[in-house]
């Protein structure tokens, strides 16, 4: 009745009572408890990516339990622990970035709702949320091409992972429907730091290649690709445009201020959450693959190019 109702309120309040989570996971079969499994915890779009996620999880009522395993050989012990804690679902970070994908198969068979954020699923068995890498790729290209530019080279991130493929397909893409060529000469490799990207640029240089513009595959590689075209007169962006991804909250501070694509790092996370906890709320809910796309933000490290280019 509504008078116990309020009288039990009242107690609550009066004695501080909080529920034992131990207790209700005894009573109910579960433990509220959501596992992550990341590459790394250091990384700026990952952490933002779990950042998302947990505070999603935590207002569906879960607590997320999240662990670094850098190399593929850490996955498994990480995964005993987490199993041994009874977690009612698991959220897998980059999971196709080596061999690690090889664990989660077997869970899944045992009935563990699994999502994975920033990949998507090979078979389709599991839910997957994860940037248009593709379209942002596509975007950021088509972008100085309406500028004008004609000859726009590329840092692309490391081989082995999957955003980095789609973002080159995309700038690919993008010259192609303007019936530009593909140089392969214009196309050269970082590792997400500033330090490759501004190796990249200077190994673009040596090319001997005229290029008006850079579109770097994330917001680091971009500041390096700057401070190399600066060492040797270049100006950005009266001589070459440079535009990045991810939009960090330096962007908009380096100089000059950088035209970036925002990727929905939180939102990723949050959605990622939100599909998990529905799976284990409903372990016959069909898998569902999801993609956000990427925003441009323009500031002023873009612009038309010179005639002379």
């Amino acid at each position: 009745s509504e008078d116990t109702r309020a009288r039990v309120q009242a107690a609550i309040q009066e004695l501080g009572y909080r529920p034992s989570a131990v207790a209700r996971s005894m009573v109910a079969g579960q433990t509220h408890t959501l596992g992550c499994v990341s590459p790394n915890l250091t990384d700026y779009t990952l952490a933002n990516n779990i950042e998302g996620a947990q505070a999603e999880a935590r207002r569906l009522g879960y607590f997320v339990l999240t662990a670094s395993a850098a190399f593929e050989a850490d996955v498994e012990p990480l995964l005993d622990e987490m199993l041994q804690r009874r977690i009612d679902g698991l959220l897998v970070v980059n999971p196709l970035a080596d061999g690690r994908h090889r664990f989660f198969a077997p869970l899944v068979d045992r009935g563990l709702p699994v999502t994975y954020l920033n990949n998507t699923p090979r078979n389709g068995r599991v839910s997957s949320v994860r940037c248009d890498d593709r379209d942002g790729g596509h975007q950021a290209t088509r972008y100085l091409l309406e500028l004008g530019h004609r000859s726009v080279a590329t840092i692309a991130g490391p081989s082995n992972e999957e955003c980095t493929l789609d973002r080159l397909e995309g700038y690919r893409q993008a010259l192609r429907e303007a019936d530009l060529p593909v140089e392969v000469r214009l196309q050269v490799a970082g590792d997400w730091s500033a330090t490759s990207g501004y190796h990249a640029t200077r190994r673009l240089l040596e090319t001997g290649i005229a290029f008006s513009a850079i579109f770097a595959q994330n917001d680091q590689m971009a500041v390096g690709a700057i401070r190399a075209l600066r060492e040797v007169g270049r100006v950005v962006p009266g001589d070459v445009s440079v535009i990045g991804f991810d939009d960090i909250p330096l962007a908009s501070y380096f100089d000059p201020p950088l035209t970036t694509l925002r990727q929905p790092m939180k939102e990723s996370g949050a959605h990622a959450a939100r599909l998990l906890v529905a799976t284990i709320l409903d372990p016959d809910r069909a898998p569902e693959q999801m993609q956000i796309r990427a925003q441009l933000v323009e500031r002023s490290s873009c612009a038309p190019p010179r005639q002379d280019v």
